[in-house]
């Protein structure tokens, strides 16, 4: 479908997924304009049932799964013993199942890191990766052209709470989400039906002057609004206090879950040896991933992810810097030009 519709095909966590439908920059300016419709067709779907769930996933997320209200969802961490980030899972309640949504890239591994923890608990883990897809509309018009598709009123919702719903005639469940604090809403649907469901969420979005958007548009609104993404810009080498996911991804107060000690550890020590930053590039060169950073010639950080954005045109990023030189407006070189770190 997206071939025919003219996008270029790349690969994005992993995932056959289109880089653009023609021009990158205006589908950057349609999420920040109008509306943009996504594939988010990267992730995985795992339904946790059994009378032990809550208790299971309690004891290995960093987040507090215990205390979850019907129909919403909440974002965690799987962590080692270490302390060193496995995967990033968002957790949804339902009246009979938790649904664990993370990624398709590591699937088989996450199955097994989460088959080994069930022990002596009442709990049963399927996987239904195959079953699900999920589409998503974001923008200042999302709003609009959810109520028109599904006459579900976002402005009435809380983050991450998800209703059972129809887009047009499409069973699904529709999910607040507001990146960049504008809402949005992600249509999680049977696999079979994302093609019609596609279509209606295009037919629509279009009649608000909407488009669909591919990945390299939807990574450089990403660096806009410092949203990080996993595997690229935190992942198995990282802790979350590193990865700057301290204050989203963790609850304080829940009690024990794997790898705590070691977060614990970080938060009463107070800092860790490198950051997460945000970087602007001067120049019109977009650094590769994995690009190393130096002051005075000497090795400081790496660039983690960057891209061109549009308003104004200009190349920013992410990457790891160390506590000493990381402060905004510090100037670092690469290969390329520099790298300022922003606030």
């Amino acid at each position: 479908m997206h071939v025919a519709a003219g996008a270029k095909m790349g690969v994005w966590l992993g995932c056959a997924l289109p880089d653009y439908f023609g021009d990158p920059a205006a589908e950057y300016r349609s999420a920040r304009d109008t509306v943009a419709l996504i594939d988010k067709s990267y992730r995985a779907y795992l339904s946790v049932t059994g009378p032990d769930r809550v208790r299971y996933l309690n004891a290995i997320l960093t987040n507090n799964i215990k205390d979850l209200a019907a129909n919403h969802g909440i974002v965690s961490l799987l962590l080692n013993p270490q302390g060193h980030i496995l995967a990033e899972i968002e957790t949804y309640a339902f009246a009979d199942r938790l649904l664990c949504v993370s990624y398709a890239m590591i699937r088989e591994r996450l199955i097994e890191w989460l088959d080994k923890y069930i022990i002596m608990d009442d709990v049963t883990l399927f996987d239904e990766t195959p079953r699900y897809g999920t589409l998503a509309l974001e923008g200042p018009k999302a709003a609009a052209v959810v109520k028109e598709v599904s006459r579900v009123d976002l402005t009435k919702f809380e983050e991450l709470s998800s209703h059972g719903g129809k887009a047009g005639s499409i069973p699904c469940w529709i999910t607040k989400r507001s990146p960049g604090g504008v809402p949005g809403a992600e249509f999680l649907a049977e696999s079979e039906k994302l093609p019609e469901l596609w279509q209606v969420l295009l037919d629509e979005a279009r009649w608000h002057d909407g488009a669909p958007m591919g990945y390299a548009a939807l990574s450089a609104t990403r660096l806009a609004q410092g949203v990080p993404w996993f595997g690229y810009d935190f992942g198995e080498k990282q802790i979350p206090h590193e990865a700057g996911l301290q204050d989203s991804h963790i609850s304080y107060t829940k009690g024990c879950y794997t790898g705590q000690e070691i977060v614990e550890r970080v938060r009463s020590r107070g800092q860790v040896n490198r950051e997460h930053v945000r970087l602007a590039f001067s120049g019109d060169i977009v650094p590769e991933a994995g690009m190393v950073l130096t002051l005075d010639g000497k090795e400081v950080g790496y660039v983690t992810r960057a891209a061109r954005i549009w308003d104004p045109t200009r190349i920013i990023g992410m990457g790891y810097v160390r506590k000493e030189v990381n402060s905004p407006g510090s100037v670092l070189q690469w290969d390329g030009g520099t790298a300022t770190v922003v606030k």
